[in-house]
C-alpha cells in the first residue's frame, strides 16, 4: 500500500498520514487544536516544533501549523464589541486551544484524516456564534492538502477571518519570496514598504504582512537547501503574514483572510450568512 494512517501515543494521541511512495508523512494531534505537528515531504521535515510547548496543555504551541479561527492575530487589549456587548478573545481565536474530534481516517487513494470542532458554551463566551469546522488533512502524491469547511450554525451572519500559522524550518530570516505582492505592512513601525528582493526579518520583533498579492500562492527556499516550498491557497486568504523569533531557526509564512485587529475595525470583515458554509483549501508542497 502506498497510503496508510497510523495511530500512536506520545502524551496525546497522534495520527500519522503516510505516503510511502513519495517518502512523505504528516502527523496530526487532534487534542491540541487539531494541529499538524510534522510535515515531512520527500524525506524532508518542513516544520519546526518546540515539543515542550506541545506537551504542556497550558502552553500555546510554538511550531507545527496552528489553526487560526475565528480571528487571525490580536485584538485591541484582547477585546472586541459586537452589537453593544464586549467580548474577550485570546490571540488567534478559539480553535487552536481546544480538542478536535476525529471523524474519519482513510488510506484509500490518499492518506487522510478528517477532524471536527463544534461550538460549545466555552467558545460562546469568547465568540457568541454557533459553528462547525471540518478539516481534512490529506497526503496525496507527496503533497499536503488541508481542505476546510466553515459552517455558520447560527441564525445571524457570523464574522470570521481564519488562517494558518505554519512554522517552517529556516536558518535564514531574510528571504526572497516567490510572490507578486509589491508592498508589505511592517508592524514594527506601521509603515507600508515596497517589496524589493529579500524581505529582511532579522531582528524584528513584530510581523510583516504582504498586502497586495493577486496570485494565491507563495514560495520560498526549503530547509537545508532542500528545494522550494510552495503554499497554494484559496482566494479568501488575501494576506500572507511573515514572522520570526530571534535565535530560533524558523520563519512563519501565514495565509490570513484579514489583517490583525479586523474584528475591532470592521472595515473589510468577512461575514458568513446564517446557515451557510464556506469551503477553502491550503496545500503545501516541496519541489526539489
Amino acid at each position: 500500500m502506498s497510503y496508510e494512517v497510523k495511530q500512536s501515543v506520545d502524551t496525546y494521541e497522534l495520527f500519522t498520514l503516510i505516503d510511502t511512495e513519495s517518502n512523505s508523512s504528516v502527523t496530526v494531534c487532534p487534542e491540541r487544536g487539531g494541529i499538524a505537528i510534522s510535515c515531512i515531504l520527500g524525506g524532508v521535515e518542513l516544520f519546526y516544533l518546540e515539543k515542550a510547548t506541545l506537551l504542556d496543555p497550558t502552553a500555546n504551541i510554538r511550531g507545527g501549523n496552528p489553526i487560526l479561527f475565528p480571528i487571525c492575530g490580536q485584538l485591541m487589549e484582547g477585546r472586541y464589541e459586537w452589537e453593544g456587548t464586549e467580548y474577550t478573545m485570546r490571540n488567534h481565536g478559539v480553535a487552536r486551544n481546544r480538542p478536535w474530534e476525529v471523524v474519519s481516517t482513510t488510506g484509500d487513494g490518499e492518506a487522510s484524516i478528517t477532524l471536527r470542532l463544534r461550538s460549545d458554551a466555552s467558545t460562546r463566551d469568547e465568540f457568541p456564534w454557533d459553528f462547525e469546522l471540518l478539516f481534512t488533512y490529506a497526503l496525496v502524491g507527496g503533497e499536503l492538502y488541508i481542505r476546510q469547511t466553515y459552517s455558520n450554525l447560527s441564525d445571524s451572519a457570523m464574522p470570521y477571518y481564519a488562517g494558518f500559522h505554519p512554522y517552517f524550518r529556516s536558518e535564514s530570516k531574510d528571504i526572497v519570496y516567490g510572490t507578486d505582492a509589491s508592498q508589505f505592512l511592517d508592524y514594527n513601525d506601521n509603515i507600508v514598504k515596497d517589496v524589493q528582493g529579500e524581505i529582511v526579518l532579522t531582528g524584528l520583533k513584530e510581523s510583516v504582512a504582504l498586502l497586495d498579492a493577486t496570485v494565491p500562492h507563495i514560495s520560498f527556499p526549503g530547509p537545508d537547501g532542500s528545494g522550494k516550498v510552495t503554499l497554494r491557497y484559496s482566494d479568501a486568504f488575501r494576506y500572507v503574514v511573515l514572522w520570526q523569533v530571534n535565535g530560533s531557526p524558523f520563519v512563519c509564512v501565514e495565509p490570513w483572510m484579514a489583517l490583525n485587529g479586523e474584528l475591532n475595525r470592521k472595515d473589510e470583515l468577512p461575514m458568513l450568512t446564517a446557515g451557510s458554509k464556506q469551503q477553502l483549501e491550503l496545500s503545501i508542497a516541496l519541489e526539489k
